[in-house]
């Protein structure tokens, strides 16, 4: 009799395991593209935020910054960007700043495409921002969102 009451106990424990199990698996896929998109979404933030300090920077200095440590915490930088942006890393993309003839561009690739991000980013001092949903990097020639 006791060995019944254990093995029912059982069932039902296995057949709860398994509901949670099917749960997980389908919510993880679900949760990671949430991940993704606010990597993605903080990603086009700090494009503006950097479009802004290339601005303030321009018409205090009378040209754009060639990287982001330039804008970056003193000594060095011009006190207008936070360390963890000017050295290029922040929420699972890298974004680089270079200088360009006519200004600067601005590139935002994901540390790891599929994990931290789905798209790449670029911008320039005409501040649109354009987007590529491949593993090539987003450029002047990308689509804008």
């Amino acid at each position: 009799m006791e060995t019944r009451k254990w093995l029912s106990v059982f069932a039902k424990l296995t057949i709860v395991s398994a509901i949670l199990a099917v749960i997980v698996s389908v919510s993880i896929p679900y949760f990671m593209r949430q991940i993704q998109l606010s990597y993605e979404t903080a990603a086009i933030e700090q494009i503006r935020l950097l479009h802004k300090m290339q601005a303030r920077y321009h018409s205090h200095f009378g040209h754009y910054t060639n990287t982001l440590r330039e804008l970056g915490p003193p000594p060095g930088g011009a006190g207008l960007i936070p360390k963890t942006l000017a050295d290029g890393k922040k929420s699972g993309y890298v974004i680089e700043l270079r200088a360009t003839p006519d200004g600067y561009a601005l590139t935002a690739i994901p540390e790891k495409l599929g994990v931290t991000g789905r798209r790449s980013f670029y911008s320039n001092e005409d501040n649109a921002i354009r987007q590529n949903w491949s593993a090539e990097p987003a450029d002047i020639h990308s689509p804008e969102i």
